[in-house]
C-alpha cells in the first residue's frame, strides 16, 4: 500500500511548486476588485512555505522533514527562490526558514475569543516575489522539475514520493505538456509514483470545480486535459480536503478548475498533508 511511509529526517518528501508568472497573472482575480492573481498566489505560496517550517518545528529547532524547489516560467523561467537561496534547486525547510527575502509585518483579523474578529500584526515572511510577464512555458518548467526530481529520488529512494504542485491560469504556449507530466509521474520511490497536481486560476466568472473524479463538465479540452494529468489525491490529503468541506467522489483527483481565493489556499494545503512525521 503506497503513499504511507513516515517522514523523517533520514527520509524526508519533497514539494516542487511550479508558478505561472506569464504577463495573464496580472488580471485580477475572477472579477475580484483589487485581487491580483500573480499576488495572491505569491502571498498564498509564502503562507505554506511558513506553516511548513511551523509544522517541521520541534522544541530544539526546524526538523529537515520537507525538501522545497520552486519554479517560475513566464518572460523569465527558472528557479524562483531568491538572496541567499538563489540559484538552489531544492533546498531544506530549515534553510528556508533561516533565509526569507525579507519579513514583512501585515495586518490580519483574528478570533478575539468573544466571536469577533479585531485587527491583528502579524510577521509574514516573503520568498517568493510575484510576477506576471511573457508566455506561458509550461513543459520547459515540467522539464527543469524533472530534472530536479530526478536526482532527488535517486538520493531518497525509500522517501514519502515527491509531490508537484501547478499553479496557473492558461495554456501552455511552448507545447503540449502531457510527456513532460508523464515523465514526472513516472519517477518514484519505493512509496509510489510522484504526485502532480493542477490548479487553473481562471479570471471567467464559472463555476469552480473542485477536486473532481470526471473530467465531466469541464468546460474546455485544456482543463481536461489537466484533469488528466493531475493525480488521484493520497488518503491523506483526501481526509484533509473532508475536514477542509470539499465533497469527494471515488478517485478524486488533485485538480481545480477556474480556482476562488480560497480554493487557491486550501489546494496548497492539501497538496502538502502527508503522513506523520516522525
Amino acid at each position: 500500500m503506497g503513499y504511507s511511509a513516515e517522514i523523517s529526517r533520514r527520509n524526508p518528501t519533497c514539494f516542487v511548486f511550479l508558478i505561472d508568472q506569464s504577463g495573464s497573472m496580472s488580471d485580477e482575480f475572477g472579477g475580484v476588485v483589487g485581487t491580483q492573481k500573480a499576488s495572491f498566489v505569491a502571498d498564498a505560496l509564502n503562507r505554506m512555505l511558513q506553516n511548513l517550517a511551523i509544522r517541521a518545528s520541534k522544541d530544539e529547532g526546524i526538523r529537515d522533514y520537507f525538501d522545497i524547489s520552486v519554479i517560475g516560467y513566464g518572460a523569465e523561467t527558472g528557479l524562483a527562490l531568491g538572496g541567499a537561496l538563489a540559484g538552489r534547486d531544492i533546498v531544506h525547510i530549515s534553510e528556508l526558514a533561516s533565509n526569507p527575502l525579507r519579513v514583512d509585518r501585515r495586518m490580519r483579523k483574528e478570533p478575539d475569543g468573544a466571536g469577533g474578529l479585531v485587527p491583528t500584526e502579524v510577521i509574514f515572511p516573503v520568498w517568493v516575489e510575484p510576477k506576471a510577464n511573457g508566455g506561458t512555458p509550461m513543459c520547459y518548467a515540467l522539464g527543469l522539475a524533472e530534472d530536479v526530481l530526478r536526482r532527488w529520488v535517486s538520493q531518497h529512494p525509500y522517501s514519502f514520493p515527491p509531490t508537484v504542485m501547478n499553479l496557473t491560469d492558461g495554456e501552455s504556449t511552448d507545447g503540449d505538456p502531457t510527456e513532460g507530466v508523464r515523465r514526472l509521474a513516472a519517477l518514484a520511490t519505493s512509496d509510489g509514483e510522484t504526485i502532480v497536481m493542477n490548479l487553473h486560476a481562471s479570471s471567467k466568472k464559472l463555476y469552480p470545480v473542485t477536486f473532481p473524479n470526471t473530467e465531466d463538465g469541464l468546460p474546455d479540452d485544456f482543463a481536461r486535459l489537466l484533469f488528466r494529468l493531475s493525480s488521484p489525491l493520497t488518503p491523506t490529503m483526501q481526509d484533509e480536503a473532508s475536514r477542509l468541506g470539499y465533497v469527494l467522489g471515488p478517485g478524486a483527483r488533485g485538480f481545480v478548475f477556474n480556482s476562488g481565493l480560497e480554493d487557491v489556499v486550501n489546494f496548497l494545503d492539501i497538496g502538502t498533508r502527508t503522513p506523520d512525521l516522525r
